[in-house]
């Protein structure tokens, strides 16, 4: 059977019921390895220790010349010019009195511990490889424009910790650390379910009463976005034994369900009735929109329900799955969050959390898009961020600062 709860929780309550449902699905079974580009966009599954230093060598900074330090005098010196040095060669052991042109990013030879920039030589170019040359340089201090072996990050050090979002800088890193695969979680099988008679996919005739289905677009491409696999059951009627046998069909093969409309306390509420003998709660969230939400599990899946309205479902999937998922998979990413000032004034309804639609701007102020109502989808494609207004604030003046998250 189940339960309604007349209560409204907070969202940050909700969220850990969200977290609580969700948690047991990372288990080891579920990670697997996968080559570097292959693993973009997924979250890291364990700590990464560095198994080598980087650099892995003392390397030039610059173009220039390598010397010893105590080969040069204060006023500068003339040195005789060896053999130069590119990248990727391992050189001779450099002899007290000369000085080596070195490449960027060149090992520095051995006796060497200074990298005097090519802009300060005497003359200030590299001679013609094995032809006599002097140069004459100026004083410079040991590990003048030099890298140090482990000079950013050491064998053995932390590189990346289990729950790191993968993204290229991370993947270059392991690259560079001459690992070849990255340990995952697989990817979160989803099947997401549309509800209504009066909704209809967009491309056929729409009747009277009817509506175009926004909701599955909105959220699959959410969540292909947030690197989830989706199931699309289709558009299921206001019948109970029908959504059901649709969700008792698709369940076995998912990882989570999500509904979205008929978690309402209507009569009618199809999403309620065909989980009912479910392990399911229905509560009332203290936001706006977005408050009435299902939590559970269906035949032992977990399930969420979110409510109809367009943006109440988007909203849903932004302030609950969405950041339990990186919290507990590494992915997605979490939104960017900044201050902002509010563009012009606002009000809200004191015991809610109310997310708002907006545009945030070069001059970091923030611009409301549309009103606070759920249906209001032309408003959500104007926008580049979420609002955030507190629980416990009904006004808010131009100019008040506000958290954004940025879309």
């Amino acid at each position: 059977m189940h339960r309604t709860d007349t209560r409204s929780v907070s969202v940050e309550a909700h969220r850990e019921s969200v977290r609580g449902l969700l948690a047991p699905l990372r288990t080891p079974d579920r990670i697997e390895l996968l080559p570097l580009l292959a693993a973009l966009g997924r979250g890291l599954a364990a700590d990464v220790v560095a198994p080598v230093d980087l650099p892995p060598f003392a390397n030039s900074q610059m173009d220039g010349f390598a010397i010893r330090s105590a080969d040069v005098a204060d006023g500068g010196t003339e040195l005789r010019v060896v053999a130069p040095i590119p990248a990727g060669a391992a050189p001779e052991r450099l002899l007290p009195g000369t000085a080596a042109p070195i490449m960027t990013g060149a090992m520095m030879p051995p006796g060497a511990d200074a990298v005097v920039p090519i802009e300060q030589a005497v003359p200030d170019y590299f001679p013609v490889p094995g032809e006599p040359a002097t140069v004459t340089l100026p004083a410079a201090p040991a590990g003048n424009f030099i890298r140090g072996a482990g000079s950013d990050i050491r064998a053995g050090e932390p590189a990346l910790a289990a729950g790191t979002f993968l993204g290229p800088g991370q993947l270059g890193l392991l690259a560079a650390l001459g690992l070849t695969e990255a340990a995952v979680y697989r990817t979160l099988r989803v099947l997401l379910v549309t509800t209504g008679d009066e909704v209809v996919e967009p491309g056929r005739p729409l009747g009277p009463g009817k509506i175009y289905d926004s909701n599955a677009t909105l959220l699959e491409s959410s969540m292909l976005q947030a690197g989830l696999g989706v199931t699309r059951s289709g558009i299921s009627t206001d019948r109970p034994e029908e959504l059901a046998a649709v969700l008792r069909r698709h369940a076995p093969g998912v990882d989570l369900i999500v509904t979205t409309g008929g978690v309402s306390k209507g009569a009618y509420e199809v999403v309620r009735q065909a989980l009912d003998g479910q392990d399911v709660e229905f509560v009332g969230v203290a936001m706006q929109p977005g408050g009435p939400q299902g939590i559970g599990t269906f035949d032992g899946v977990p399930v969420l329900g979110f409510p109809g309205n367009p943006v109440s479902c988007l909203v849903s999937f932004e302030m609950f799955l969405r950041p339990v998922l990186g919290e507990l998979f590494g992915s997605p990413a979490r939104r960017p969050a900044v201050r902002a000032r509010l563009a012009e004034a606002l009000t809200s309804p004191r015991g809610k959390h109310q997310v708002r639609r907006g545009t945030f701007q070069p001059d970091g102020t923030v611009r409301l898009e549309g009103g606070a109502g759920s249906h209001l989808v032309s408003a959500l494609a104007r926008s580049n961020a979420l609002i955030h207004v507190p629980e416990g604030t009904a006004d808010l003046p131009r100019g008040a600062e506000v958290e954004v998250w940025m879309l």
